[in-house]
């Protein structure tokens, strides 16, 4: 195999693990130490690997927040399907909250069941008011007017004075270092969310696997079910095993 062949398999793993090491590098293509060290090398020259003790890893890269309209156009598929499966969770009389992430949307669009909801997104609170279903309690506060969503000390406040069952968060990034996004001031919000039910489902679809962004607003310990729509690799369900989060994968299902 030539080394651009060699690379081109390299970059294929990394995109699906993230990492490599020397060690796999020789393993699954049969060369020398020597000749895996160069092949990282001309990766890290391309600026398509950071080397390390070792190996290497994928270089950090910015995830853009696009706003909200933008992302309902992103993995449409995959969302509905999430947004579904989140949806049949939800029993009659349940009291629920449902964060402002465009996957948490897609859950609200297909509640079919009595319950009272409690939103700091404006888009959930339009459709929800359009169904019969749902008693609608949205947190007023600052708005994020790109991404529609009210955050501040009066939505962290009001957020206090309600337990729920279940709490329906979405996430630019779940990792083993837990729950992050782009914004403090959403993250917050997400936080408090979550310490006030008493059970929590992450909804992200496969892109957000593995991801670590800006913020963390909540660890793994906190969560108790992960809907997802394609299954995450085998390191990464043994670190939610190890942190006794269920896992629910919409592509099994069909």
């Amino acid at each position: 195999m030539y080394q651009e062949e060699r690379l081109i398999e390299i970059q294929n793993y990394l995109n699906k693990e993230r990492r490599i090491s020397v060690e796999k590098i020789c393993e699954l293509f049969g060369v020398s130490r020597d000749t895996a060290r160069r092949d990282l090398v001309k990766l890290e020259e391309q600026r398509a690997v950071v080397r390390t003790r070792g190996g290497a890893i994928l270089p950090s890269q910015p995830h853009e927040v696009k706003d909200y309209s933008n992302r309902l156009q992103t993995f449409s598929k995959e969302k509905l399907a999430i947004g579904h499966k989140a949806a049949s969770l939800i029993g009659k009389g349940d009291n629920i909250i449902l964060d402002a992430s465009t996957t948490v949307q897609s859950c609200a669009s297909q509640i079919e069941i009595e319950c009272t909801v409690i939103t700091n997104a404006i888009n959930i609170a339009d459709i929800l008011s359009s169904q019969p279903y749902a008693s609608i309690h949205l947190l007023g506060g600052q708005l994020e007017k790109q991404h529609r969503f009210l955050y501040g000390a009066s939505v962290i406040e009001r957020l206090l004075a309600y337990h729920v069952d279940h709490a329906f968060i979405g996430v630019v990034g779940i990792s083993e270092n837990g729950l992050t996004l782009a914004h403090e001031e959403d993250g917050m919000v997400k936080r408090k969310m979550v310490q006030q039910a008493k059970q929590v489902t992450v909804l992200a679809d496969h892109t957000k696997i593995g991801v670590t962004d800006f913020y963390r607003y909540a660890s793994l310990e906190d969560v108790d079910l992960l809907i997802t729509d394609q299954l995450p690799s085998e390191e990464f369900q043994n670190v939610l095993a190890q942190h006794e989060v269920e896992l629910l994968v919409t592509e099994e299902e069909n």
